[in-house]
């Protein structure tokens, strides 16, 4: 592909010259890459070039970057109203993925959890990106074992799915010392313009500062504060 983003229409020879392949395992190549929408080629003179189907896989990247960029200031704000520590998180296969981290000045998290991988069964973040996966890929993940890390970790996939419906109706998930003890947090989705939740806001802070009798008003701030980065991103509901 980077062959033919550099030369344009190319001729299967030309591409089997270029990666120094047999011929027949560069048709095959660009074949599939056809097949798939990556390239095309042009009927007449048998020659390839980029297909349109880049344009799906290149809007993800995009979209990704888009949420870091609209997220960032509103992430910041809702640190410095909650005087906690405020994350980015994507899916990535099964797991949530930090992007980005705000803290306030008052936080006393200090660690930088930037491109840490968490599971979606026990953190606020994965729990919203779990709750609004399709039924298929919710169900595998729920067919798994699931990691206990503290007394208070949902294991159970019924109880869990309670949970998980839960935060489809009330716009936001929260953990109460399930990841790790005296850890407590809560999590709004972000919509991209289509309507699919491409990311999860999420404020964690020590137990002692976020009690569970804190859990509906701090939903509220970062449910409202996911809906601005929603609206940004061309979401209206």
């Amino acid at each position: 592909m980077e062959l033919l983003a550099r030369r344009g229409w190319s001729g299967v020879t030309e591409v089997a010259g270029e990666l120094g392949i047999h011929k027949s395992n560069a048709h095959r190549l660009l074949a599939t890459l056809s097949d798939r929408g990556m390239v095309e080629q042009n009927s007449e003179t048998e020659k390839y070039r980029l297909g349109f189907g880049l344009v799906g896989l290149a809007s993800a990247v995009t979209a990704d970057l888009d949420v870091v960029r609209y997220a960032r200031p509103v992430c910041q704000r809702l640190s410095e109203r909650t005087r906690e520590t405020v994350t980015l998180t994507v899916l990535e296969a099964e797991e949530a993925v930090i992007v980005h981290q705000s803290s306030s000045s008052s936080s006393v998290l200090g660690a930088d959890w930037s491109g840490w991988r968490l599971p979606l069964h026990c953190t606020p973040g994965g729990k919203v990106l779990l709750a609004h996966l399709p039924e298929d890929r919710q169900r595998r993940v729920l067919g798994k074992p699931l990691e206990r890390f503290t007394g208070n970790t949902i294991v159970d996939p019924d109880q869990l799915r309670g949970q998980l419906e839960d935060i489809q109706s009330g716009g936001y998930a929260y953990t109460v010392e399930e990841l790790e003890t005296g850890l407590n947090g809560v999590g709004a989705p972000i919509y991209r313009s289509g309507g699919e939740v491409v990311a999860a806001m999420s404020v964690a802070g020590p137990a002692f500062r976020l009690p569970a009798e804190a859990v509906p008003e701090t939903g509220r701030l970062t449910r409202d504060a996911a809906t601005d980065v929603s609206q940004r991103l061309g979401f209206h509901s």
